[in-house]
């Protein structure tokens, strides 16, 4: 396929609107939907290690009904179908309840007009197609994080969902919770301070991996699973979701960590920081004669390091604050204990990840991690991992989306896709 446009940041935010609450204007399915008393219908896309997840919470809510399962592993989607089927069986005391249809090709599934959206929860390298090929199909999209496996694909995912003027998710969840929220109104609130630093606690970037050719298990579509990827032949770790060496950790499917776990924690600095929409200026990797960690340098003089933090840390003049799953933190204690004032600033209270989405479904609202918030976060985790490839010092222009003087980094913005698999916006 040929190279995706340049988006510059100005066309990036029209594209974006300047906020996260601003409403849709409503196409003619809106006025189709479900009331606020029905059911949104749902075709769930990948029920690997995610998808399941996420399927075992939507079966059991009773604003959403799972119509459609799609994997290219039979037995997950057979698996799938029975959890589907078990759950709405007993809910309505039947258990001749056959209503689950499966596929093996996402594009069928697309096709169905009884299904109001989708959850994607595939490997990495198939994010952005699927889930512009859903906007373009006219399903509003829940897609899980790492958006994106460039930047140029976030770029064009965010372009998409304005364009067919769909309600997308970004499955950033840390978005959602309390904790986090607070830490970032307690940052921009001003709390601690001129904010100075920002430590963000995850692992490093993903590499080439070679593993002997296996056997394809019956049942598997190896071609579909590897799809817009390189060729490569059939190994059980290739495509295993082991976050100790299966396809997170090859550069062929995902960035490593620091997509995987920079699109939650990368996700959080940039929302303390008030850069959702931007980015920083330079990105210098490890082991330089002036950085002895990945940092990340922003336009009004913030420093992100990576590592150094259980979770995310801001430090600021006056004080910080250290917020994780499960671990909220203060220097000085009394920061976390005074609540916010009317006149400090607060930020989206989402009732919910899942929730969130589905009020937005139903209001056509854009909800708490918005595509283009999720694109402007992958977009530091994939620049991190290209000036970390490359050994060398990134410089970046957040407002024309460029890598700047370096012909051979800004390669990096996107990646050739195998035939006959391609972006159709």
């Amino acid at each position: 396929m040929g190279r995706a446009r340049p988006v510059s940041r100005r066309q990036f935010l029209k594209r974006a609107a300047a906020t996260i609450a601003a409403p849709y204007v409503l196409s003619s399915r809106v006025w189709g939907l479900p009331s606020p008393s029905d059911r949104v219908t749902l075709g769930i896309i990948g029920v690997g290690n995610m998808g399941s997840g996420h399927l075992n919470t939507l079966v059991n809510n009773r604003d959403f009904q799972v119509l459609a399962i799609c994997d290219v592993d039979r037995t997950k989607r057979q698996k799938a179908r029975q959890t589907v089927e078990e759950a709405y069986a007993a809910e309505r005391d039947d258990r001749t309840y056959r209503g689950c249809a499966t596929y093996n090709e996402y594009e069928k599934l697309l096709t169905r007009e009884d299904i109001d959206a989708v959850l994607i929860a595939v490997p990495d390298h198939w994010h952005a197609i699927i889930a512009i090929a859903a906007c373009r199909a006219g399903k509003d999209v829940y897609c899980e994080k790492p958006l994106s496996l460039t930047i140029r694909e976030a770029d064009e995912m965010v372009a998409a969902a304005r364009r067919y003027q769909r309600v997308f998710q970004t499955g950033s969840q840390q978005r959602s919770s309390g904790n986090f929220r607070l830490a970032c109104e307690l940052v921009r609130s001003g709390r601690i301070g001129k904010l100075l630093t920002v430590n963000v606690g995850i692992g490093g970037p993903s590499g080439e991996k070679y593993l002997p050719e296996q056997p394809v298990p019956d049942g598997l579509d190896w071609n579909r699973w590897l799809g817009p990827a390189p060729w490569q032949p059939y190994n059980s770790q290739r495509c295993s979701g082991d976050y100790s060496g299966g396809w997170r950790l090859i550069r062929d499917y995902s960035g490593g960590m620091m997509t995987d776990w920079g699109a939650h924690h990368f996700d959080i600095a940039q929302w303390g920081m008030g850069m959702d929409g931007s980015g920083p200026v330079e990105v210098i990797p490890p082991n330089l004669a002036d950085a002895k960690t990945l940092t990340f340098r922003y336009a009004n003089g913030v420093l992100m390091y990576h590592g150094g933090a259980n979770g995310v840390l801001f430090t600021g003049t006056d004080g910080k604050i250290e917020v994780n799953r499960g671990h909220f933190q203060t220097w000085p204690e009394s920061i976390g204990r005074e609540p916010l004032g009317p006149n400090d600033v607060h930020l989206y209270e989402s009732p919910g990840h899942h929730q969130d989405w589905l009020d937005c479904i139903r209001s056509r609202r854009r909800p708490i991690c918005d595509v283009a918030i999720g694109a402007s976060s992958v977009t530091v985790c994939h620049l991190g991992n290209i000036a970390w490839w490359l050994g060398r010092t990134i410089r970046w222009d957040p407002d024309q989306r460029q890598i700047i003087g370096d012909p051979t980094a800004a390669r990096w913005l996107d990646r050739p896709k195998r035939a006959p698999w391609r972006l159709h916006a």
